[in-house]
């Protein structure tokens, strides 16, 4: 067993990170499934998306073949409607709320219509909205994820300048850093970030991180307002025996580093053990599958009726051929040499429900051993604690507490998305930023922003 790049072919390596939702691969497809919606009068798709996009309306357009109309229904209720097409957990949301499901039929491919237009409405760079005149106003915003794209483009399109700071070489957040390989290119990323900012009035700065080369204190002084939208991003550590051993890898870091080079270059083990049950861990698993692992097994301390991810999810993790270890946690890491080469875990039991309504994993007593040399951590991410009570922000164990949704502790400063809830998906990032963002205009000019029906196209329907 060894940790070794260069698995597999070039051709293979392309086959296995190719687009693992394709698009339509013709107008008429697009249409014929347009034409499949009922266009429900009190639409359940829309009620469950957390942008409230008008599906049946984007679809109407689409099925008329208005395609820039139907771009701009997404667009203005979700500025990131293109890249959430392809990593939002539709089933759980609109497509798990289509009606087809209750006469046992295939949900309407809401997802795939969506990317549908707003990939035409990105290549072809129609600009969408028109920005106000200034109001000379200035507005920081901490992060260019969702959150504070969604915040920066709402501003923008109201006349407000925004200078958002970002720590990273690239904006996007999440999108850019932490999603597979085979649902969203970092090429993708970044056109769909330099159509947010074409709109003008949005100035991002790159490599400035929050509460080092940045501080509140300034931002608090040369801006009218600020908005927090830093997201969470210290890995959960196991805090076992063994933990600093060679071949033990952040998943984080792992899908970090598969976004941003050759797969080729990407080191991963023969027989790997990643440990969690969310996206990121059937991210993490899959691709070291598709990076050439010969066996991967994923290791869980709930029950499948307990798991953070999709049932999507995990199909996709089983028909790449990970294997799955219920009621299982690590207890100790060993190695040879300073390398990984078995994990050891305990056999659990579920108990009483915790305070996210789980049911509590128990310690049997049992314990069985894996041989391994790699052991992907991907047991969720915690706040940025030490930054948040250093800059004395009411929050929970280090969430950021707010009133009205956005509204912190702290006059004139705001905060939303991941730093807030903790970590929920792109498209909740994207209405936190929206929220965020009609909240400074009530601050700033002591009036209510209605988030869509203001804004006008700037086109004909």
């Amino acid at each position: 067993m060894s940790i070794k790049s260069n698995r597999l072919t070039t051709v293979e390596y392309q086959q296995n990170f190719s687009d693992i939702h394709p698009p339509f691969e013709t107008k008429d497809a697009a249409l014929v499934e347009a034409n499949r919606c009922l266009f429900c009068y009190d639409p359940p798709c829309m009620k469950s998306c957390p942008t409230s996009i008008n599906v049946p309306k984007f679809i109407k357009q689409i099925a008329t073949e208005n395609i820039k109309g139907s771009a701009h229904t997404i667009l203005s209720s979700n500025i990131m409607g293109a890249s959430c097409s392809k990593v939002c957990p539709v089933e759980k949301l609109c497509e798990g709320a289509c009606v087809y499901n209750l006469m046992h039929e295939t949900p309407i491919h809401i997802a795939k219509l969506q990317r549908y237009s707003t990939e035409i409405a990105l290549e072809k760079n129609w600009q969408l909205f028109k920005r106000k005149p200034s109001k000379d106003k200035r507005v920081a915003i901490v992060g260019a994820g969702p959150a504070g794209l969604s915040c920066a483009h709402t501003l923008s399109r109201e006349g407000i300048d925004v200078t958002i700071y970002e720590k990273e070489s690239k904006a996007g957040g999440l999108m850019t850093y932490g999603i597979a390989a085979y649902k969203v290119t970092p090429e993708f990323c970044q056109e769909e970030v330099d159509y947010i900012t074409a709109i003008g009035g949005i100035d991002i700065k790159y490599n400035q991180e929050f509460g080092k080369d940045v501080t509140l204190n300034e931002l608090k002084n040369d801006y009218d307002a600020v908005f927090l939208a830093f997201g969470v991003g210290l890995a959960r550590q196991l805090n076992i025996k063994g933990e600093k051993l060679e071949g033990v890898e952040d998943a984080i870091r792992f899908i970090y580093e598969l976004r941003n080079n050759d797969f080729s270059k990407i080191a991963v083990g023969d027989k790997v053990a990643v440990i969690g049950m969310g996206m990121t861990a059937i991210d993490a698993a899959t691709q070291a599958k598709r990076l050439g692992a010969a066996d991967v097994t994923l290791v869980y301390r709930r029950t499948q009726d307990e798991m953070p991810c999709t049932e999507n999810e995990l199909d996709i993790a089983k028909l790449d051929g990970c294997k799955i270890i219920w009621l299982a946690s690590p207890k100790e890491i060993k190695g040879e040499n300073g390398k990984v080469t078995q994990l050891v875990c305990d056999v659990m039991k579920l108990g009483e429900p915790d305070e996210s309504g789980r049911r509590s994993p128990i310690v049997s007593g049992e314990t069985f051993t894996l041989d391994v040399d790699m052991v992907i951590k991907a047991a969720g991410q915690t706040p940025f604690e030490e930054l948040v009570n250093a800059n004395q922000f009411e929050n929970s164990t280090g969430k950021i507490v707010v009133s009205n949704k956005t509204i912190t502790n702290i006059e004139g400063v705001f905060a939303g998305g991941d730093c807030v809830n903790g970590g929920k998906e792109v498209v909740d990032a994207v209405q936190a930023g929206k929220g965020g963002a009609a909240a400074i205009v009530k601050h700033l000019f002591g009036i209510d922003y209605i988030l869509e029906s203001e804004v006008k196209p700037a086109f004909n329907n």
